[in-house]
């Protein structure tokens, strides 16, 4: 069943699109940092929609990322499982290495360890104001392995069909009570059945992946 009984979609504006956030590569798209009230909220079956924020006006309000919740786990058991050990960053490897997303876990003491990340601070340090913002609200990530990533080739949406408009953090559709909804997933994934679960394009910013973010202040280095 492609959209499941008494399930959501999430609408959201993606502001940055390095492949970081959402993170596309091997073969699942995870959530892992940033948008802590989705990946509170969320469950498995929800949908998520990400579309170009106005940063982004090569997409600005086309659609990056469409993805259905297969599984919600803890920062630990992301980080111990060995299915998304491919996900750690190696921030002197490639492209899609760096941008791991797999960065939070728990050290003996019991506190949050940060690995070097685009979410650390140059240097490599921890940067504490995204640690807390990634890991204070819920410690969740979201996993699908039934997605469509469109990166820098987003497509052309109807929003205002799902009275998506200027909405300061997310917003959170009843499917059940929204056909137009229903039907917009439903005609995406029938366009695109041949592309689940495939990167159909590199991310907007792909060629920044070397950056780190701070997302308290937006500043890049």
């Amino acid at each position: 069943m492609l959209i499941d009984p008494n399930s959501h979609l999430y609408v959201y504006a993606i502001t940055r699109d390095y492949g970081f956030a959402p993170n596309p590569f091997h073969g699942s798209c995870t959530l892992a940092t940033c948008k802590p009230d989705i990946r509170k909220s969320a469950k498995v079956g929800d949908w998520i929609m990400g579309v170009g924020g106005s940063s982004l006006r090569s997409v600005k309000r086309r659609c990056i990322l469409l993805m259905k919740v297969s599984e919600k786990v803890s920062f630990q058991n992301y980080w111990d499982h060995e299915r998304f050990s491919l996900k750690k960053p190696v921030r002197n490897g490639s492209r899609v290495q760096m941008l791991g997303d797999n960065i939070y876990h728990i050290d003996q003491n019991g506190s949050w360890v940060q690995e070097d990340s685009h979410h650390s601070n140059p240097d490599g340090t921890p940067n504490i104001e995204n640690l807390n913002r990634d890991t204070g609200k819920t410690d969740k990530v979201l996993i699908s392995n039934q997605f469509l990533y469109f990166g820098d080739s987003a497509i052309a949406i109807d929003l205002a069909s799902i009275g998506y408009g200027r909405v300061r953090n997310y917003k959170k559709i009843r499917l059940s009570q929204s056909g137009e909804a229903r039907a917009l997933i439903t005609s995406i994934f029938q366009g695109h059945r041949g592309d689940i679960s495939m990167v159909l394009s590199d991310p907007c910013q792909f060629m920044e992946s070397h950056h780190r973010v701070d997302q308290i202040t937006g500043k890049v280095n």
